[in-house]
């Protein structure tokens, strides 16, 4: 057996299962144990053509499935998956009061201190 790590954002779908045991050989087979055990992760960790989404990676013990042999990697008894979702975004800039980036400091001036 091989133990999947679910990630906090997809533990609502595990039932808050942060491990799950799942079987299969490779990478694919044990993917499709756990969406098949828990069918509401499907839509967050495949597409609508059935590969994987591509904000999801997934490591095999400490190393990146994608530098191994994707998700036709094999699997041994006591592997471990990781499930990493991407982080993207952040927040807006935030727009400091003060002088415009062109204004002119002049020699001997003391610019003005941020608000």
């Amino acid at each position: 057996m091989t133990t999947i790590r679910v990630p906090t954002p997809l533990r609502p779908y595990t039932g808050g299962a942060k491990e799950v045991e799942v079987s299969g050989e490779n990478v694919t087979q044990a993917l499709g144990d756990l969406v098949q055990h828990y069918p509401d992760l499907k839509r967050h960790l495949f597409d609508d053509t059935g590969a994987l989404r591509a904000y999801v990676n997934v490591f095999l013990n400490d190393d990146d499935v994608r530098t191994l042999q994707g998700e036709a990697t094999p699997l041994k008894p006591g592997d471990r998956l990781m499930i990493i979702p991407s982080i993207a975004g952040g927040a807006p800039r935030e727009e400091r009061p003060g002088p415009s980036p062109s204004a002119t400091i002049r020699p001997g001036s003391v610019p003005p201190r941020p608000a």
